[in-house]
């Protein structure tokens, strides 16, 4: 096992777990400072005070997204500081990057850096920052809606039979809600497997009979399945509603969605 854990590694966990110092440090040197693991560790052993799955880093920047001719296309642009991102020159080279990416139908994020790299780096010599095209990506459909919550949330949605007024309502229902998947089939066995592993541990400390563990298990994982599956979330305009039921409202469909936050960590 590691025992000399870095001070920014313990500061990392604390700040996605809101657990102490110590018990931090103490779940990392178990986990051979894996930091995923000492997660898992510190919920089943309780310690967790609250799941902080932000994930955020020091990225600063903006999200640009822009739908024309039944495409869609959506970027993460990133620089060092709040105030560069707020610079025109910045807001132009989003812009810019996007529309290019819409009239050229350039779909692959490496084709669009080479084609901006030289201009990128007249951008840095001018604002003085590093800018990073972070992440990018392209949809072609016929009923597509784009929402960007400031500059920090970018929502594009692909869908079949719904106005633009519920493609919105649905968009916005993305940004605030953070579903990771489209429908509860699309969770993969791996995310399924490693929730159940937790519930499980959480459980046998309630020291209750095996039968009613076993519900208490398949509860959690079905609100666990239902919260990160985008048609079964509650419809945050109608929380009496899951989105499914507002899609059945107008026989609509949602093919695809992305969801892009400012400095998220990509897995």
């Amino acid at each position: 096992m590691k025992s000399n854990i870095s001070i920014s590694l313990i500061k990392t966990l604390r700040s996605r777990t809101g657990a102490g110092f110590l018990q931090c440090k103490n779940a990392l040197v178990q986990a051979n400072g894996d930091i995923e693991l000492s997660i898992d560790n510190l919920r089943k052993s309780g310690q967790m005070i609250a799941e902080k799955k932000i994930n955020n880093i020091t990225n600063q920047g903006a999200i640009f997204s822009k739908v024309k001719n039944n495409i869609g296309v959506m970027i993460e642009l990133n620089c060092e500081t709040d105030f560069v991102s707020k610079d025109n020159l910045f807001t132009f080279f989003g812009n810019e990057i996007i529309l290019t990416a819409l009239n050229e139908k350039i779909d692959n994020i490496e084709d669009l850096k080479n084609i901006f790299e030289e201009k990128r780096t007249n951008l840095i010599l001018k604002v003085g920052e590093n800018i990073n095209i972070r992440r990018f990506c392209f949809i072609k459909g016929q009923n597509i809606f784009s929402y960007i919550h400031g500059i920090r949330i970018g929502v594009l949605v692909n869908a079949n039979q719904l106005n633009s007024n519920i493609l919105k309502n649905i968009a916005m229902h993305i940004a605030a809600s953070k579903p990771l998947y489209l429908n509860p089939e699309d969770v993969s066995d791996t995310v399924f497997q490693r929730e159940y592993q937790i519930q499980l541990e959480l459980a046998k400390k309630l020291k209750k009979p095996d039968n009613i563990r076993d519900k208490i298990i398949k509860g959690r994982m079905n609100k666990f399945i239902n919260n990160i599956s985008l048609t079964s979330q509650s419809f945050v305009m109608d929380t009496n509603k899951t989105v499914q039921d507002i899609l059945n409202e107008y026989n609509g469909h949602i093919q695809s969605f992305f969801r892009f936050e400012l400095g998220e960590i990509i897995f």
